[in-house]
């Protein structure tokens, strides 16, 4: 990258305004020559999606079925899964696309997918945890953790587990975790990431959870290293999808125009599962439009992140999943 453009992009990344809107895709495309990707061949590649019926993950489905892919895709209703899959093989012209019916804040549920894509499946090379959702009222998963921080890291880290066998088989192969930059705002805290009844805020855990996303992808880069599964997380900037219009419906409408579209959203996401230089080359980064990002911008989350939290959360992820500490 030449200097200009690190200069240009360290002014939209210090406004964060210019860098999650449509202004710094626009601008960083043109600045750092972006590939549009339509030759890529993902051909024999197996991909496992989840969230995959709307929003970024749909959009990402769909690029990757157009390069081939062999997808699986997975999410929680059943009837719309089928008929965007019916959708995708019939747009794409490629016949290699499945579904996985899972609440991935079920951890029976979560189980039996893993089981199932095991069963079909030797070798997985990209594992992406897309799904998630914000919501103002507080609900619990089956097994009785608050549902935000069950279906968005504790069911993600159990479903990471069990398809090992397969990612390390796959290696050089890796996982991904579409987190938010609103994670941005919430410091490290394993006390207050599963928020009580009496004072639940679906925008505070929303981003807590996303935070817990952005340490676990770096423990989980360390951890798997050695076996050849890398792991990163990325941030889409502000998109405008249909959980965006569900749940910000204000933000939304101040926003508007100034929103990022699917597509752009789902940019940097495809690009990771694709590229096999940048991406491969290092493991536990934090990537916005293509580059590796801080995780940190305020003090107060950066005093949190110390290695005693890490453990803590780690330990506290592995026994609300049902799981024995890695050794």
């Amino acid at each position: 990258m030449s200097r200009a453009a690190d200069a240009v992009d360290a002014a939209l990344e210090w406004s964060v305004g210019g860098s999650f809107t449509r202004v710094g895709s626009a601008v960083r495309r043109r600045l750092d020559h972006w590939d549009t990707l339509d030759g890529v061949d993902l051909a024999g590649r197996v991909i496992v999606l989840t969230g995959a019926t709307s929003g970024l993950g749909l959009e990402a489905a769909r690029r990757f079925a157009r390069m081939g892919a062999t997808l699986e895709l997975l999410a929680r209703n059943r009837d719309k899964l089928a008929s965007t899959a019916a959708a995708l093989r019939e747009t794409s012209g490629n016949a290699d696309i499945h579904e996985v019916v899972v609440d991935t804040g079920d951890l029976v549920a979560v189980q039996r997918a893993a089981e199932t894509l095991l069963a079909r499946r030797a070798q997985v090379h990209v594992l992406i945890h897309n799904a998630g959702a914000l919501d103002d009222v507080r609900q619990e998963s089956p097994q009785g953790t608050e549902l935000t921080v069950a279906s968005q890291v504790v069911g993600p880290v159990l479903l990471t587990e069990r398809l090992l066998p397969a990612l390390q088989a796959g290696a050089p192969s890796r996982v991904l975790w579409v987190s938010s930059g609103g994670m941005y705002s919430e410091p490290l805290s394993v006390d207050r990431l599963e928020m009580p009844p009496s004072d639940f805020d679906g925008v505070k855990a929303y981003a807590r959870a996303k935070r817990a996303q952005v340490t676990l992808a770096e423990l989980y880069a360390e951890r798997l290293r050695p076996s050849g599964v890398v792991v990163h997380a990325m941030h889409p900037g502000w998109a405008d999808t249909p959980g965006v219009a569900r749940s910000l419906p204000v933000f939304r409408r101040v926003l508007g125009p100034l929103l990022r579209t699917p597509e752009d959203g789902a940019d940097t996401l495809v690009w990771l599962a694709a590229n096999d230089d940048d991406v491969l080359a290092e493991s536990g980064l934090f990537w916005h439009d293509r580059r590796p990002r801080p995780i940190h911008r305020f003090a107060n989350t950066r005093r949190s992140d110390t290695p005693e939290e890490r453990a803590r959360l780690l330990a506290w992820v592995n026994q609300k999943a049902g799981l024995a500490l890695p050794r």
